[in-house]
């Protein structure tokens, strides 16, 4: 029944996220969208809508009880993130991954679509006791994304040898980009105990709740400009998805084997959470973070597209391996 109802909530968020991907993908190829409304949708995305996303997020899903609370289970996450980087960064040594793809190459092997695709698998499969773990990893991957995986994405930029005086300059805003402030604020907010209006809640949230579906209807349009035949496997592609559902699964697994060897008592329901967490799609984000740092956003796209297809055959696997940890 586990692995039945793993299968079914994967395939219904899947069928969710193909639909409005396909949305935008339709309405550009009769002409509905223009090259100006896909640059709108990016500043839009990335420096307003998603700051505020998270911002939200935080403090609706967070307590400074709670977050106290988390330190613990977020010692297995760092870990499993560090081990990530480190291999992710050797493979696009060891595979020459070219510069442009480099930085989703790397995001790909750690950074997941947690809130979209995660929050609602977690809860389906593991119930609402699930939260405070799953918060674990929202928290270490929101981090993660903006603070480090941002950063690999803007020194992938394969024009910026062609620019040199853009490299004179050091760019504060490639360091603190809009949705990590976002998240730095809301940390200071909840640490300090300032409340939020419930007006401003409710706004924030209906701005922030743009976030994902406009970003399928980016994804869409790229790959309306792209074609569906730009949809393939090829070796960088290949080597991403075995990063994100293979090998980011398999760090963690040894991870709760070695502190469980330790002695150390972790709950099953947090092992499976982390364990689930780590095989979700790639960010839906990531074309639109790529593209502003010139980068191969047919690249990004196709990893996106094809790990959002492949985790509903990838879950219900996964939730079988766990039994036996």
């Amino acid at each position: 029944m586990v692995v039945l109802a793993a299968f079914l909530t994967s395939l219904s968020s899947v069928g969710q996220i193909i639909l409005v991907i396909a949305l935008g993908y339709f309405l550009r190829r009769k002409g509905k969208f223009d090259d100006s409304f896909k640059g709108s949708i990016s500043f839009l995305i990335m420096n307003v809508a998603l700051p505020l996303s998270i911002f939200v997020s935080v403090l609706d899903n967070l307590t400074r009880s709670k977050l106290a609370s988390l330190s613990s289970g977020l010692i297995y996450v760092l870990i499993s993130f560090v081990s990530g980087y480190l291999i992710a960064w050797i493979l696009t040594k060891v595979l020459r991954v070219r510069p442009g793809r480099r930085g989703t190459f790397i995001n790909m092997f750690v950074n997941a679509n947690t809130i979209f695709v995660g929050l609602p698998l977690n809860i389906a499969l593991f119930g609402n006791v699930s939260l405070p773990y799953f918060l674990i990893y929202y928290v270490a991957n929101t981090v993660s994304t903006w603070a480090i995986g941002v950063f690999f994405i803007s020194n992938d930029d394969p024009t910026k040898q062609k620019n040199n005086q853009n490299n004179s300059k050091f760019n504060w805003k490639k360091l603190l980009p809009a949705p990590l402030v976002g998240f730095l604020v809301a940390l200071v907010w909840l640490l300090l105990g300032l409340p939020l209006p419930q007006f401003f809640d409710k706004t924030f949230s209906m701005v922030g709740g743009i976030v994902t579906p406009m970003s399928l209807i980016y994804i869409g349009i790229i790959l309306a400009d792209a074609g569906l035949k730009s949809i393939h496997f090829d070796k960088d592609t290949i080597f991403a998805l075995l990063g994100r559902f293979i090998v980011a699964p398999a760090i963690m697994i040894v991870i709760m084997i070695i502190f469980k060897n330790m002695g150390q008592a972790i709950p099953n329901i947090e092992q499976n959470t982390l364990i689930i967490q780590t095989a979700t799609p790639g960010l839906a984000v990531l074309p639109i973070l790529v593209g502003q740092s010139h980068g191969d956003v047919e690249y990004a796209t196709n990893v996106v597209t094809t790990s959002t297809v492949l985790f509903v055959v990838v879950v219900p696997i996964l939730m079988e391996i766990v039994n036996f940890i």
